[in-house]
């Protein structure tokens, strides 16, 4: 009885392993018949085909990630004692960089604000850093955060995005005037994600090995420099392809060229933040503000490195599930309320994306021991995580895992009664962003002025006069420069925009 030959290639099979005689036709009774449904490998084909697709992030839906790693060069131990950050450490990391408002197939060359998030592999667990190419935000209260989203997206009724929707929002929250100005200025629309800066945006913590707290902030500085289109040649590249940024990342590590950030922080005392606080009259915690490097110097921390591409962008790209509510021992939280809101909201998110255990997939496993009791649901495809069955539940008397109060944060000390404070009191939502602006060099300022004016073209006019009464406020001569190209020369200064204001103080 002769063999049949070995083939030279893999066999395929179905899921479940059994091998498949025929991929090119389906089984029928005879070539005119109807199909059959005892066809499985047909069936299980189109049957997956139709769940290939999961839901898409609601925010960040268009990616680009790679792998790579982060070599501390610096020694801050006497801020933290997280073993990721002591000197000399070397820790795998993922990274995945975002537009914000656009669609999964949106187009990569759009002005908009670009996430910048990291996941590291630590061996004390993930700690995954969910930070932006800018340093602020558009408002500070997670509850607004919905209704923000909501104006980045589209009508529903035109299905259309809407400029009059977005300026509106923000004419009516002048805590947005911020990050405004970062957007619609050169920053806003980067040539690709190896020329930016990224940030961690929100206050952190950092706690040492006795066990005293400092509040951080995190930095990492492009060694690419800076690159960025204009209005017209962004719409260009759009035309050539909508898939710039994947094209310019995916080649550039392909070649060899691997792009670097040298990461570095911010630290503030709690007795700085309660200083600074009353000197200025800004919460160290909002989102809104950034804290000046005169006040808050840069300490070089390392050097982040891109070198890897993933080998399956769905799976390693479009699964991974970044959380700010990864952290690992000697990084910890802050009062930061966007930070608290997103907390709970990226978790809830990833369960809902990906499945109740999102984290066991491999994209998103940790790479150290996990012991925990979550055990069933849908996709449980992990190993026990107890080594004895009857351990599951805690407390248990059979060596289950436990709690281990060494690693517990110091005391949060909380500061006032527990209210829903006016988000706008006392806050001073013009001098940051006004100095800002007088960063910017004539070129710079005209460029803001266009592209501003470009995309509140059709917008009513009381809402463009609203919006530049904010503008004026930061400093008159940004909201004159508006007005100007708006072609709304009246409507400048304080004297043209009283009734903008006045409506303003009232909203």
């Amino acid at each position: 009885m002769s063999q049949t030959p070995r083939p030279s290639h893999p066999v395929l099979t179905t899921t479940a392993g059994s091998p498949v005689a025929d991929n090119q036709n389906s089984l029928s009774a005879g070539p005119r018949g109807p199909l059959l449904l005892q066809d499985v490998h047909l069936v299980e084909k189109l049957a997956h085909q139709n769940r290939e697709r999961i839901p898409e992030r609601v925010v960040h839906a268009k990616g680009w990630g790679a792998y790579g790693t982060l070599s501390v060069t610096g020694d801050i131990s006497r801020f933290t004692r997280a073993k990721a950050l002591q000197p000399g450490a070397k820790t795998d990391l993922l990274m995945r960089f975002s537009t914000v408002a656009g669609e999964a197939g949106a187009a990569d060359a759009e002005r908009d604000v670009r996430g910048f998030a990291i996941k590291f592999y630590t061996e004390e667990g993930n700690w995954d850093l969910v930070g932006n190419n800018t340093p602020v935000f558009f408002i500070r209260d997670p509850l607004k955060f919905p209704d923000f989203i909501r104006t980045q997206k589209r009508h529903p009724v035109t299905n259309l995005r809407s400029a009059t929707a977005q300026w509106d929002f923000w004419s009516l929250s002048p805590e947005s005037l911020h990050q405004i100005t970062t957007l619609f200025s050169d920053r806003g629309l980067p040539t690709d994600v190896r020329h930016i800066d990224g940030f961690g945006s929100h206050t952190y913590s950092l706690v040492n090995e006795a066990g005293e707290r400092v509040w951080v902030k995190f930095h990492f500085k492009s060694q690419q420099g800076h690159r960025h289109w204009t209005n017209a040649e962004a719409a260009e590249q759009v035309g050539r392809s909508r898939e710039t940024t994947q094209e310019d990342l995916y080649a550039a590590l392909e070649r060899g060229e691997y792009p670097r950030w040298t990461m570095k922080i911010q630290v503030m005392t709690d007795a700085q933040a309660d200083d600074w606080s009353e000197r200025t009259g800004w919460n160290p915690f909002d989102l809104t503000k950034v804290w000046p490097h005169a006040d808050f110097p840069l300490i070089e921390v390392g050097v982040l490195e891109l070198d890897r591409n993933p080998v399956n962008y769905f799976a390693e790209i479009e699964q991974v599930a970044m959380s700010p509510a990864n952290i690992v021992p000697g990084i910890g939280f802050s009062p930061d309320k966007m930070l608290q809101g997103r907390i709970f909201s990226y978790p809830d998110a990833q369960r809902y994306r990906l499945g109740a255990h999102y984290n066991a997939l491999p994209v998103n496993a940790p790479r150290c021991p996990v012991h925990h009791y979550h055990k069933d649901g849908a996709m449980r495809f992990f190993e026990p995580r107890t080594v004895d069955a009857d351990a599951y539940y805690e407390p248990n008397s059979v060596g289950g895992p436990k709690q281990a109060p060494g690693f517990a944060e110091p005391a949060l000390a909380l500061r006032g009664d527990a209210d829903r404070f006016d988000h706008r009191d006392g806050n001073d939502d013009y001098t940051q962003p006004g100095n800002l602006f007088r960063l910017f060099d004539e070129g710079q300022r005209e460029r803001l002025f266009a592209n501003i004016a470009a995309a509140m073209r059709g917008v009513p006019e009381h809402i463009q006069r609203r919006q530049l009464a904010h503008f004026d406020k930061c400093d008159p001569a940004y909201g004159r420069g508006v007005a100007m190209a708006l072609g709304l020369a009246e409507g400048a200064g304080s004297a043209g925009a009283t009734g903008a204001a006045a409506e303003v103080s009232v909203a």
